[in-house]
């Protein structure tokens, strides 16, 4: 009887051995997950206390008529359904608080795309000398606390003894009351505004600049192609993701503006700054919480449309 050679004879483990192993796997996971829920735990009871119910809760207020009277007893409330949102829609205060949101993200949002593109352009293309200065200049707006740069920018834009209508002053120009006017007050909040977080735009887009390699850029110069023609087919692209995530967390931000109208113009003048976060704001001051629950909402489904609409547009399919 001939026996076969070694290396034949040699043969891979039986697959019962995988399996053994497989289940022993299994096993440890199962023992292990208790630990992991008790680690978890205080997280997820926080989480569920502090997120889960109050979302829940003011839910059910939307669609009921709580006011401030009925907190005492939250289960005796009646249940209306969606007249709390045709309601809103039927508030011509509300409606202007809508057409102002809208005007703050449509305007504010694609300036400070494009200001912090430009700056995040010249830090990584133009400027040689103190790059970490100016870095740190730019940036610096974003970790200051807004109220402080809303305080600042209103005493700024005193209409008689501010800085901003003083210096006009010197050149012959009657500076206006800028917070005081219909025409300006928005306009001013948005120029605030792209001037505040333009540093968290240039920060990202820096980032992305800087992960290019210079090989495109390179090979596109020695074709021919021009700096216009190089960074809009070869920088934009690539630049998507970064475009991408700069935007929804701007719009996200700004669909919720709140503290530049409460502390410059308290929503004024004539409702000219009030914010749809700030007229739900206001609907909790009159006790109204049915209708503040219900505005907190569309400013929600706001927030989704615009974030699945710059998803649709500005995803990397690549």
């Amino acid at each position: 009887m001939t026996l076969l050679p070694t290396r034949e004879r040699a043969s891979t483990p039986p697959p019962v051995r995988k399996k053994a192993a497989g289940g022993r796997r299994s096993t440890a996971r199962r023992r292990q997950a208790p630990a992991a829920w008790l680690l978890a735990a205080p997280f997820l009871m926080l989480f569920l206390a502090f997120m889960l119910l109050p979302l829940a809760w003011s839910l059910v207020m939307s669609m009921t008529d709580t006011k401030s009277a009925d907190l005492r007893t939250p289960f005796a409330v009646g249940f209306v359904g969606l007249d709390n949102f045709v309601r809103l829609f039927e508030d011509p205060v509300f409606l202007k608080a809508l057409g102002n949101t809208a005007v703050f993200v449509l305007v504010g949002l694609p300036l400070t795309l494009a200001a912090g593109l430009a700056v995040a352009v010249i830090l990584d293309r133009g400027i040689r000398c103190f790059r970490s200065v100016f870095r740190v200049g730019f940036y610096l707006p974003v970790v200051t606390s807004v109220v402080a740069v809303a305080v600042i920018w209103k005493t700024l834009l005193e209409p008689r003894a501010g800085l901003v209508n003083t210096v006009l002053a010197w050149v012959g120009i009657d500076g206006p009351a800028w917070l005081a006017d219909t025409r300006t007050a928005l306009p001013v909040m948005i120029v605030m505004a792209v001037w505040r977080n333009l540093g968290t735009v240039m920060v990202i887009m820096l980032a992305g600049l800087q992960s290019i390699p210079n090989s495109l850029i390179e090979a596109a110069e020695l074709d021919g192609a021009g700096p216009w023609k190089r960074f809009r087919h070869i920088v934009l692209p690539l630049l998507r993701p970064a475009t991408l995530l700069t935007s929804v967390m701007l719009g996200i931000w700004y669909l919720q503006f709140f503290d530049e109208p409460f502390v410059m113009t308290q929503g004024g003048p004539l409702d000219s700054t009030v914010s749809a976060t700030f007229y739900a704001y206001r609907q909790f001051g009159f006790g109204n919480y049915d209708l503040a629950a219900a505005a907190g909402y569309v400013v929600f489904v706001l927030i989704a449309a615009l974030t699945a609409l710059q998803f649709r547009l500005l995803k990397d399919d690549t």
